[in-house]
């Protein structure tokens, strides 16, 4: 029997034993659809549950090389360190006047250098910039040519969000003291999780690590953001990058998949967010015996926590044995 359109039926199940027969009974409760009441309950859970504010954005993608088969890994310094500038250009011209930044920061615009650059000053003031690179088809890079992105949006993501409320919740209770700082004194002093060192950066496998071979570039002293690096800590920069990325291609022998994220002050945002926000960049790989064999979240690591595979001591002492030169350089030598 068909209810009519303006009821709805719900079926209700009990179950009863008699005579250690398992009996179902089906019983139908009716209520109108078209309820008043009803419809503001959905209103108001709606509103409560599911909501959703617009973000507008732009993006960019930028060439680390003319050459098809250069990755960071297999670039210099020198050759990493115009990458940086650009990163930085792009990030200052995108910056809020009122941003505490835009002090310190050279006046930046984004002139088109040739015909085929489709880079102009932007019109909208966007919060964030999110600089980061997908290297591998394990990560979901569609295009072989190595290259990374950038992504500015009206809105604060959610991760650098939270990054960014634990950096002000803990500068607000150690009297300014900078939580990453603090973090990353501590580990030079323990030096079991460090795999390289330079005059303004750290590399690290951070204690909390859930890849297998997860990295932290960490500069030793609070710094903001991109424009705040001096040219000689630009390259100090560049110097890690070229660092980490060489010793990943060297752990297994292979083009050395991750994700890579750069974390830094918000484009525009209070003068408490800017003074707390420090540099800092996220290497995320999913590689774990070999090139062939990856780490999967999945099961236990998706609904309850992560669990590591190997710990981020190991990590650290695996790839503190890679140093040296490129594994494909020495091949081709042979």
């Amino acid at each position: 029997m068909t209810a009519p359109s303006s009821l709805s039926t719900t079926t209700v199940r009990s179950r009863k034993n008699r005579q250690n027969i398992n009996q179902w009974i089906r019983t139908e409760v009716r209520y109108p659809s078209n309820s008043p009441k009803l419809e503001l309950i959905c209103i108001a859970l709606q509103s409560m549950l599911l909501r959703a504010e617009p973000v507008t954005g732009k993006c960019y993608v930028i060439t680390f090389s003319p050459l098809h088969n250069l990755t960071l890994a297999d670039l210099q310094p020198s050759q990493i360190l115009p990458i940086i500038t650009n990163w930085t250009r792009i990030y200052t011209a995108h910056l809020s006047p009122s941003s505490p930044l835009a002090i310190t920061s050279a006046p930046t615009t984004l002139q088109p250098s040739n015909p085929h650059t489709s880079i102009s000053k932007p019109t909208t003031q966007y919060r964030y910039m999110q600089i980061f690179e997908n290297k591998g088809a394990a990560m979901g890079c569609s295009n072989p040519h190595p290259h990374g992105q950038i992504w500015t949006t009206t809105g604060l993501p959610e991760e650098p969000a939270t990054e960014l409320q634990n950096l002000i919740s803990y500068r607000r209770e150690q009297g300014g003291l900078h939580m990453l700082q603090d973090y990353a004194n501590l580990e030079i002093q323990q030096k079991e999780r460090l795999i390289y060192q330079n005059p303004t950066f750290l590399i690290l496998c951070p204690w909390w690590a859930t890849w297998p071979f997860e990295t932290l570039l960490l500069p030793i002293t609070h710094i903001r953001a991109l424009p705040d690096l001096s040219p000689l800590q630009a390259q100090h920069f560049a110097d890690a990058l070229a660092e980490i990325t060489r010793r990943y291609d060297n752990l297994f022998e292979t083009q050395f998949p991750y994700s890579m994220g750069i974390h830094q002050a918000p484009l525009e945002g209070s003068n408490e967010e800017v003074e707390a926000s420090y540099l800092h960049v996220h290497f995320y790989p999913p590689l774990l015996r070999s090139s062939t064999v990856r780490k999967f979240l999945v099961g236990y690591e998706m609904l309850a926590e992560p669990q590591r595979d190997i710990t981020p001591e190991q990590a650290a002492g695996r790839l503190r044995d890679c140093v040296g030169e490129l594994y494909r350089t020495q091949l081709k030598s042979r």
